[in-house]
């Protein structure tokens, strides 16, 4: 069976090259754009599985890319790894916040980005074949949405509210990076007050109640959490 297609928005040739070579290895069947005007065109006619978009971009950049691919009924269920050069943390934030699912700093090591590949698809899969209320399972932790109760070793951990629904948000989805106002909503809901640190003290605080377990909580500096995948 064929694997998924990939489009890869690049401008610059070296590392759209570095790219293709070792997708292609892997049997991924590919498009390659090198501005934003085409990766626009070529996403609305082929609907790949899977974009990898540069941010810096000629004409049209990655971050208007995203914005438009994610409010298009017809392309906003592509995930979409954003790349984009070191240190660009409010860009990835703003990213991430418009829908794009991880990203990757350059200069990347080919490895690491297949890796990368490789997760949101199995996420994608995941996510697609699991009923939201069936519990999410990892080694000494269960966590059953439906009876809002999380097991530690088979025993069960006190959590808030808050807590909870924070865990299962960032478990169900191991290894995508969120960022705090993502946290937030997706724990609280739009019109909770969002600060910082009121994120930041709930992660510390699941972390100690989840002991060994709460280490699986990767802080992503500059820019939230991700649950960590094993």
């Amino acid at each position: 069976m064929p694997k998924e297609a990939i489009l890869i928005v690049d401008d610059e040739e070296d590392i759209l090259e570095l790219i293709e070579y070792n997708l292609s290895k892997e049997g991924f069947r590919l498009h390659t754009a090198v501005s934003g005007e085409e990766a626009l065109r070529i996403a609305r006619e082929e609907l790949p599985d899977l974009i990898l978009l540069d941010l810096m971009l000629p004409g049209i950049d990655g971050l208007q890319v995203c914005r438009l691919l994610k409010s298009d009924p017809d392309t906003a269920h592509i995930p979409i790894i954003m790349v984009t050069a070191k240190g660009s943390e409010s860009d990835v934030i703003v990213g991430l916040e418009l829908g794009a699912d991880d990203y990757v700093t350059k200069p990347f090591s080919p490895r690491i980005l297949l890796a990368r590949v490789k997760a949101v698809f199995r996420r994608r899969t995941a996510l697609s074949d699991e009923d939201e209320s069936s519990p999410i399972r990892y080694p000494d932790l269960i966590i059953h949405p439906d009876r809002f109760e999380v097991l530690l070793e088979g025993q069960p951990v006190d959590l808030t509210a808050t807590e909870f629904r924070i865990l299962e948000y960032l478990a169900r989805r191991p290894g995508r990076v969120f960022t705090r106002d993502q946290i937030v909503d997706a724990a609280r809901g739009k019109d909770y007050p969002v600060t910082d640190r009121s994120v930041d003290v709930h992660i510390v605080s699941l972390r100690k109640k989840l002991g060994i377990v709460g280490k699986q909580i990767e802080t992503v500096h500059g820019i939230g959490y991700r649950f960590r995948e094993l």
